[in-house]
């Protein structure tokens, strides 16, 4: 290799760089220009109006909880089972994060179900079950609020392409209401 094509090849190797440290300085930023727009709520607006708005674009209904995330989880748990369906998982991403010297704000994961309620649905349409168990995501935010989220049914049959299961859908938006407002009530 002559040195014109060594001194070409670091010329081009050093603009790559630059382009690239320039595309992550800028996917940094948009990152951050999102978690501002993300995170700052309208003051006509409810934080769970506010929260719920962003979230149905991911099929999300979240709901804000009066409790912290321990005592959220707990009565969770406790509604869960008392409508007869079964607690198959409970994660607790904090304390897994502590684990491994990294830090995480309050966060758990509540995977529940019943299949009587669940293989209706898988009958309909087998690709549901990648969403089956049931979760719900308790979190607490930088500000110290506490949310409670769990997949629309409604968005998992737009996701699956689900046909005839309306009552089933319907069904388990429901059980999931229920348990998840009993939850985060006073």
């Amino acid at each position: 290799m002559g040195i014109a094509t060594y001194y070409g090849s670091l010329k081009d190797i050093t603009t790559i760089k630059i382009v690239s440290i320039a595309a992550l300085a800028l996917a940094v930023s948009s990152c951050a220009s999102v978690d501002t727009f993300l995170n700052k709520a309208d003051a006509t607006d409810s934080p769970t109006a506010t929260t719920q708005s962003i979230n149905a674009d991911k099929g999300l209904v979240t709901l804000q909880s009066n409790h912290s995330v321990q005592d959220t989880a707990d009565k969770l748990v406790s509604m869960i089972e008392s409508k007869g369906m079964k607690v198959f998982a409970r994660i607790d991403h904090q304390k897994n994060a502590q684990s491994v010297d990294l830090s995480l704000r309050p966060t758990q994961v509540v995977m529940f179900g019943n299949p009587k309620a669940g293989t209706p649905l898988m009958n309909c349409e087998q690709t549901v079950a990648i969403d089956l168990l049931q979760k719900i995501l308790i979190s607490e935010d930088a500000n110290k609020n506490v949310w409670l989220s769990y997949n629309n049914p409604d968005y998992l049959k737009t996701r699956h392409h689900i046909k005839g299961c309306d009552t089933e859908l319907d069904n388990a938006s429901k059980a999931l209401n229920a348990v998840s407002t009993a939850a985060v009530a006073k």
